[in-house]
């Protein structure tokens, strides 16, 4: 995750990036969300069952189809980063985050990035499956509670039949997100 403030904290300069791999099914996703258009052709970058790459600050976009290529062939993470910074000479304007098929992460953020900038690698992203339904997934999508109905009778019962506790039934809006994949 990157996060960039500007001196008055306002938040209209924000940027965020996420890498993230879920441990428990194996899947993995990347989400970007940015106050600069269109930044879903350079942020972001994901393939299946290999990894994902999240360039911005001044984004490389050959980081994204490169890092995807050295983690097919097998390099860890953090050896992908190195290979990717290693001739850059803008790399101290650039930040990075990559994550592998099997949860291994790496970040980076250079010395030159706006006001405040900072990437954090969590030990099997943790923190986002904790915080992607409440403080990510909103970003991307709609929620409104299903109204009541057969539908949500039926949620509510197959959820208590399996000992889920559930307050609330929602459906999602997910128009809202890149057709891109």
């Amino acid at each position: 995750m990157s996060l960039r403030i500007r001196p008055d904290d306002t938040w209209d300069g924000v940027t965020f990036s996420i890498c993230a791999f879920d441990h428990d099914t194996g899947e993995l996703g990347i989400a970007v969300q940015s106050k600069f258009l269109a930044v879903g052709p350079v942020v972001p970058w994901a393939r299946a069952g290999v990894g994902a790459v999240a360039t911005q600050s001044f984004a490389n976009t050959s980081y994204g189809p490169r890092g995807l290529e050295l983690l097919a062939s097998g390099l860890a993470p953090d050896a992908v980063m190195d290979r990717l910074l290693r001739d850059d000479p803008e790399r101290e304007r650039r930040q990075v985050g990559i994550v592998d098929a099997r949860g291994s992460a790496a970040t980076f953020t250079g010395s030159e990035c706006f006001e405040w900038a900072g990437g954090i690698a969590f030990l099997a992203n943790l923190a986002f499956g904790l915080l992607g339904p409440t403080l990510i997934a909103p970003l991307f999508n709609r929620y409104d509670p299903l109204p009541p109905g057969e539908v949500r009778d039926q949620v509510l019962s197959l959820a208590r039949a399996n000992r889920i506790a559930v307050d609330q039934v929602y459906v999602v809006d997910a128009s809202r997100q890149t057709t891109r994949i």
